[in-house]
């Protein structure tokens, strides 16, 4: 039984404020400036810990859309305080582009320029654009457009490399994390540069812009789908040779609707007829072959081994995978879903005595304590996202 529309914003809603809540008062450096690097599970502040380039525009994009959600002064407050610091110290003054990471003074201790990085930058700086019409956050991310677009951009088989040095030198190690392969391309940075471009061009109606949308959503659907599976292969050579096996339904279900926005903001009809029949396709495999249950979704399959622990954002963005193919089909047994999963995140994720979600949740239904609350990738954007896109999404 589908739980009354109406109730169903109201719980998500009160869920945002208690999300935003913690962010805007265990997170805040008020010493440092920014926001700490790390928080544990029982909600200890680190405040010596790094602050990395993608909590912190995370940070700046969620303050700035639950703002632009709600309209309550203090998560714009709280989004001027991310972008002044991103602007500040995340910003290379010499070189262009966005630091990796910096000590808790704000010190630059890691200067590589990773894409994903400038990518979740402009997609911060773009959506607190869209809250208080700040210029020169639209500056700055019209700057890491070109950036990205000059730097990173594989102009003879298409796609973007994934890292380059401070400098915008040639890496040995792409790695975004040292549990990626040291693959030059990927889907997860490409999918973070699809979602980042398609918030700025809500903002600036750039032909080039709008151009580049359409080439990476070209690549998801030529290059990194697999036509046979509607999984998303992960890692490529320059060439696009597919060099992994791991599939990941968190992702497969983000980028359904990540790919469905992308089309529907270019306004390119027989182009999102194209991209929807596939976004149901990924979401109806999802939810044939990665869903336990009670409807929560596994982490990821690699070699015909399920890792069957429930990690905190693909919950959160299969809510968002559900509405969207729902919307789109019309057929209430996604909404039904989204309920299920929403069920499991009220449950078993939210923490109400610490704050925040859990990050892990292992197959016995208990949460992972090891895992942080807030850290380099521990983040409100996830979460924070699904609840507003869910509402908004119910609404309409």
């Amino acid at each position: 039984m589908i739980r009354a529309i109406t109730e169903m914003i109201k719980v998500q809603e009160q869920e945002l404020e208690r999300i935003m809540g913690f962010w805007g008062t265990k997170a805040v450096d008020h010493k440092n400036g920014g926001f700490f690097g790390s928080i544990d599970s029982f909600g200890k502040v680190n405040p010596k810990a790094n602050k990395g380039a993608i909590l912190n525009s995370r940070i700046l994009w969620s303050f700035s859309a639950a703002y632009n959600y709600s309209k309550k002064s203090e998560y714009l407050q709280m989004a001027e305080k991310a972008f002044n610091y991103i602007a500040n110290f995340f910003i290379d003054k010499k070189n262009g582009g966005v630091f990796w990471e910096l000590d808790y003074l704000g010190k630059p201790v890691n200067t590589r320029k990773q894409a994903y990085a400038q990518g979740f930058a402009i997609y911060g700086l773009s959506e607190f654009y869209r809250a208080c019409g700040n210029e020169k956050a639209l500056l700055l991310a019209q700057e890491l457009f070109w950036t990205i677009e000059k730097n990173f951009y594989d102009s003879k088989n298409g796609g973007y490399i994934e890292a380059l040095a401070n400098d915008w030198s040639h890496l040995d190690d792409m790695r975004l994390s040292l549990k990626d392969a040291n693959e030059p391309k990927s889907m997860n940075t490409h999918l973070h540069i699809l979602e980042p471009y398609t918030n700025l061009y809500r903002c600036w109606k750039n032909p080039i812009l709008a151009e580049s949308i359409k080439k990476i959503i070209r690549v998801f659907l030529d290059r990194i789908i697999d036509a046979n599976t509607a999984h998303f292969n992960l890692f490529f050579d320059y060439d696009w040779t597919v060099k992994s096996e791991i599939i990941s339904y968190g992702h497969d279900i983000e980028g359904s609707w990540l790919l469905a926005e992308a089309a529907e903001e270019l306004a390119d009809e027989a182009l999102l007829a194209e991209v929807n029949k596939m976004a149901v396709r990924m979401v109806d495999v999802t939810l044939n072959e990665g869903t336990d249950t009670d409807g929560s979704i596994f982490y990821e399959t690699e070699a015909g081994h399920t890792d069957t622990d429930k990690h905190w954002w693909p919950q959160a963005e299969a809510m968002v995978g559900y509405v969207n193919a729902w919307q789109t089909t019309g057929n209430m047994m996604y909404l039904t879903e989204a309920e299920k999963v929403w069920n499991f995140i009220d449950l078993r994720l939210i923490d109400r005595k610490n704050g925040e979600w859990f990050g892990r949740i292992d197959s016995s239904g208990n949460p992972l304590l090891e895992d942080e609350k807030a850290g380099f990738w521990k983040c409100p954007y996830h979460n924070s996202r699904a609840l507003i896109e869910v509402c908004n999404r119910l609404k309409k």
